[in-house]
């Protein structure tokens, strides 16, 4: 139960601080607390920053508490309060640290409720759902996990062509299956598995094989099976890359970059993730981020000016 009473302790916070100490409560969590490098990343224009770290504290929560308190009634009951929050925060009123930051992204910007709704509700999902039947279901559930975070970027860049979404969401989509291929073991030891049963089925895979880390040959036709469709998302998303501005290309470019590389991780370890979770280096981060920066410099993709 200390662990829980964490978790609520860090989503409600110091009532009522002010605007500054807000700011520093998801500053703080956003840098310490990153799974990706981008979102604490100095190449992020200044002026952008905080509202980036606002909006990943607002993810960040959320999450744990889908995730990390045990009782699923009680999770749920703790995200309904933090969506009632939310409510409230769009109404002017607001006493949590992250929804006082969160405020003056949303004034800011204008930034609607729905796609802050739709993480909330992929967040609810994880807690009552843990196998998918088809793809569609998969890519479904990408499209209140994962898309949102997209639009919330382009929103923060001030792009709000809709024309953009379809690029958009690919990325997000695909990053999100990434990171499914990636954590395959650790979402196991949840009992979730979002490898859609259909293609465990086609692949003679049982999900015996995947709590037991049994790697075959067919687990392997399985897994590059997925990854060459989520290779093709990212295709599709690349097109993003000509539309968009340099304040924000160099960031996507490293999102989308980031993703393929786990990709190429995968496949280099013969596609075993069962018994080994492919992550990058310091160093690989570096390499990625001087390669994506060179071709922004050198206006390798078209991008608008």
């Amino acid at each position: 139960m200390k662990k829980e009473a964490k978790i609520i302790k860090k989503a409600w916070g110091h009532l009522n601080p002010s605007l500054a100490e807000a700011e520093a409560f998801t500053r703080n969590l956003a840098v310490t607390h990153y799974e990706n490098f981008i979102v604490g990343s100095i190449f992020l224009p200044k002026e952008k920053r905080q509202h980036i770290y606002n909006i990943y504290t607002f993810a960040r929560i959320g999450d744990d508490l889908a995730d990390e308190i045990t009782d699923t009634d009680e999770s749920l009951e703790a995200l309904e309060t933090y969506e009632h929050q939310l409510e409230a925060c769009y109404n002017g009123d607001f006493h949590a640290p992250v929804f006082m930051a969160l405020s003056r992204t949303i004034q800011e910007f204008g930034i609607p409720i729905e796609i802050f709704r739709r993480l909330l509700a992929a967040f609810k999902q994880d807690r009552v759902k843990n196998r998918y039947a088809t793809f569609d279901e998969v890519l479904a559930y990408c499209r209140n996990s994962a898309n949102p975070v997209g639009e919330l970027f382009l929103y923060i860049f001030g792009y709000k062509d809709r024309l953009l979404l379809p690029y958009s969401d690919a990325i997000c989509t695909a990053l999100q299956l990434t990171n499914f291929w990636q954590d395959v073991n650790r979402d196991a030891a949840k009992d979730r598995i979002y490898i859609p049963q259909e293609d465990l089925e086609r692949f003679g895979v049982p999900d015996g094989d995947i709590f037991s880390k049994h790697f075959s040959e067919r687990f392997r036709t399985l897994l590059q099976f997925e990854i060459n469709r989520t290779r093709n998302l990212f295709e599709k998303g690349k097109k993003l890359f000509h539309l968009l501005k340099k304040d924000i290309l160099l960031d996507v470019r490293l999102f989308v970059a980031g993703g393929e590389a786990i990709l190429n991780k995968i496949e280099k370890q013969d596609y075993d993730v069962l018994n080994k979770r492919p992550a990058l280096s310091k160093k690989e981060q570096v390499g990625l981020f001087m390669r994506e920066w060179w071709s922004v410099k050198r206006g390798k993709n078209g991008c608008k000016s």
